[in-house]
């Protein structure tokens, strides 16, 4: 057995853990980190969105260290209506975060292709027995429990093209709902990366966690026929992501926690519990570790656990939310709540997707004729929701 001694030990090298990696050494360089990943890319094979206005001057200068694709302005689809909307959107494929990662650390600061036996707070185990020690340990590893909590899930499959001829697409389009509706609210998602290039991504708000990829890719494959967006498929990724309307979040915390080891990530509770985003928490959980960076691991520990108590406090109206998508509207009709969503104010709808929304953005968003039954939306609200069950491994 090896042994080797860091300050830092992050076991998990995806989004939270690369971007707390990246934070401590940018903030405290005199401070050992060591990130540790079981796959060879870090931040697997994934790709991370987000408007301009999720973050803080702070937490766009963590980003600027990545290669990422923006557009000044995107465009939704549905049934009733087209719209353009001015905010900025940016997108960032998990090899440019690998490739970013591995430029600003220091090489002996990542290893990947390694996977972790067991941790504590006095360091991590790998498969092979040897032994990382560290003053402190923090747990970014993905969702894989939700015991406690209910909801429904957001499940996906993208595609990577390489068209033989320019698309002519100038704006991503962030959700294209004039699709056929499936076992729940589905739409579909373009970004135009090149000239040639474009990802096309099948998306679903559904009851269960089953990802069906011969369904999936063949949806893909007629939406891109119509649209004329055949080619080369050069990658893609698929997912399941938890979609959270409530739940006991402490007995959530408990059934993962380890005593004095830290939490971060989705798997921490930093996540919009509607949206399933997580860049924005995952930015903020890394500028707040790297301010804290000499703390012992219990206090690290304890720190991330107050915060995710905090986010789950502030994101109960989203929560909220999705119960009523999930409990109130009829799955082929859930589109109609985006649809209305969509109508509003961009600012407000800015605010949402940062899980910022004021008291008036929270009174506009329930105020008028609303698209699912009243009494059944009482009746979302007023009972417990389903259990989230694992997705699948």
């Amino acid at each position: 057995m090896k042994l080797r001694r860091v300050e830092i030990a992050i076991v998990g090298g995806g989004l939270a853990g690369g971007l707390i990696a990246l934070a401590l050494h940018r903030a405290r360089p005199d401070v050992s980190v060591l990130l540790i990943e079981q796959g060879d890319i870090l931040g697997g094979n994934h790709r991370w969105s987000w408007f301009a206005s999720d973050l803080d001057p702070a937490g766009a200068g963590l980003l600027a260290r990545f290669r990422t694709t923006a557009w000044d302005g995107y465009d939704v689809r549905f049934p009733a209506y087209r719209r353009s909307l001015n905010t900025r959107y940016v997108s960032l494929a998990s090899t440019d975060f690998d490739a970013g990662l591995r430029r600003e650390l220091p090489a002996d600061a990542i290893l990947s292709g390694r996977a972790v036996a067991a941790l504590d707070a006095g360091g991590v185990t790998l498969a092979d027995d040897d032994r990382i020690s560290a003053r402190a340990v923090i747990d970014c590893r993905g969702f894989a429990q939700a015991d406690g909590l209910t909801g429904g899930w957001q499940v996906f499959l993208g595609r990577h093209l390489r068209t033989p001829r320019p698309h002519g697409i100038a704006r991503p389009v962030i959700m294209d709902a004039a699709v056929t509706q499936h076992d729940g609210y589905r739409f579909v998602y373009v970004l135009p990366l090149g000239a040639d290039e474009v990802f096309v991504e099948d998306t679903y708000y559904q009851d269960s966690p089953l990802l069906d990829r011969g369904a999936l890719s063949g949806r893909i494959d007629r939406y891109c026929s119509r649209h004329g967006l055949e080619g080369d498929i050069l990658g893609g990724e698929a997912g399941v992501l938890p979609v959270i309307t409530g739940g006991d979040f402490a007995r959530w915390q408990r059934g993962q926690a380890a005593d004095g080891v830290a939490r971060a990530g989705a798997a921490g509770g930093f996540l919009h519990p509607l949206t399933s985003y997580t860049l924005p928490f995952a930015v903020e959980t890394a500028l707040a570790v790297s301010a804290q960076a000499d703390l012992p691991g219990d206090q690290l520990a304890a720190l991330l656990d107050r915060q995710a108590r905090r986010t789950w406090r502030r994101t109960r109206f989203y929560r909220h939310l999705g119960a009523m998508l999930f409990g109130a509207a009829q799955p082929a009709e859930r589109y109609r709540i985006f649809q209305r969503f969509y109508r509003l104010d961009e600012k407000l709808i800015e605010r949402f997707y940062a899980a910022r929304s004021t008291m008036g953005d929270k009174a506009r968003l329930l105020i008028g004729k609303p698209p699912v039954p009243v009494a059944r939306a009482i009746g979302a609200l007023a009972r417990t929701g389903p259990p989230l069950q694992g997705p699948p491994q």
